[in-house]
């Protein structure tokens, strides 16, 4: 079972009961993992959508033994990364945590959540499915590429650095961001001649904004999975050099990051689109781990990273909806 939406439409969509080549795909953050939905993309009315509302006492798996990292733990984990980032002269390295949120009883409607996501993020790729026992919502607005089948047109965007929405820039972000938009310009220009890139913008997440760089580009439907593959994890998710900060990850993160920071690729007779998964949670019958992460650089505050994480999980804590 899948639902989602568009960025920037009304309209949610389900997969129908007939096998067809339009699909949508969920691949975990280190691609070892890969959920398929393949089957006809049909749109549904949002009573339809209520007529069959799903709480979390209908999902069959518990969560158990769960142990979440304190602040003084992350924070002291960072201080370590930081010494890591200086070592290796690295601009930056993207680590992440994992927020529990405790049911304690209460029933939660995990439809409704769906629809409050829809409306509190309307520029956002939105979600919800629950298959092989797994269930996960999300919301993030992040494109890691759109390809047009009839122009030929590949887009993509640059986004990072993040701060509430009434601060003012520094720095730090402006640096943060920077390496993200570099990437991105040199892998496509490995397969476009020409390489459109917008100037750098607010874009505004709820409450908290990032820096946005928009790409547009000519390329070939065959080179289309390659872009992908040279692009996933962005510096974003991940960091530069991608290999190095990939091993790093897996030293300092003490959890799996499952679906997080993976990606997903819905495709229609017109186009193919690939969404970055941020902004998102792993629901059990008795809980729920939201996942968020931030850029760390050499000069981040160990204390204002926890700070960003937690307005990070407010993505997903306030629009969930208990009966």
């Amino acid at each position: 079972m899948i639902f989602f939406r568009f960025p920037f439409s009304e309209t949610i969509y389900t997969t129908g009961d007939t096998s067809a080549s339009d699909a949508v795909s969920f691949l975990s953050f280190d691609q070892s993992e890969k959920l398929d939905f393949k089957r006809n993309i049909n749109a549904i009315s949002i009573s339809e959508f209520l007529n069959h509302e799903v709480f979390n006492d209908e999902l069959k798996m518990e969560l158990l033994e769960f142990k979440e990292e304190t602040s003084e733990e992350y924070q002291k984990k960072l201080l370590n990364v930081m010494d890591f980032i200086k070592d290796n002269q690295l601009s930056k390295l993207v680590i992440s945590r994992r927020k529990l949120v405790e049911f304690n009883g209460s029933k939660l409607s995990l439809s409704q959540t769906f629809l409050n996501l829809c409306e509190a993020y309307k520029n956002a790729f939105v979600y919800f499915f629950i298959k092989d026992g797994k269930c996960w919502l999300g919301a993030f607005s992040e494109l890691l590429g759109k390809f047009d089948k009839r122009t030929s047109e590949f887009e993509t965007i640059s986004l990072a650095g993040t701060i509430p929405v009434d601060e003012k820039w520094t720095d730090k972000e402006i640096e943060e961001q920077k390496p993200v938009t570099d990437f991105i310009s040199n892998t496509l220009k490995n397969y476009a001649s020409e390489v459109h890139k917008s100037d750098t913008y607010d874009h505004i997440s709820g409450n908290i904004k990032h820096l946005r760089t928009d790409f547009k580009a000519k390329i070939t439907e065959e080179d289309l999975e390659k872009i992908i593959a040279e692009l996933h994890p962005t510096p974003a998710v991940c960091g530069i050099p991608k290999e190095m900060c990939r091993n790093a990850i897996e030293n300092f993160e003490p959890h799996p990051r499952n679906f997080y920071a993976g990606y997903i690729k819905v495709e229609t007779e017109e186009n193919v689109q690939y969404f970055v998964n941020l902004r998102c949670a792993e629901f059990f019958k008795n809980a729920a781990l939201i996942y968020v992460g931030g850029g760390i650089t050499a000069e981040s505050s160990p204390e204002k990273e926890w700070r960003e994480t937690e307005l990070k999980s407010e993505a997903i804590l306030k629009n969930l909806s208990f009966k």
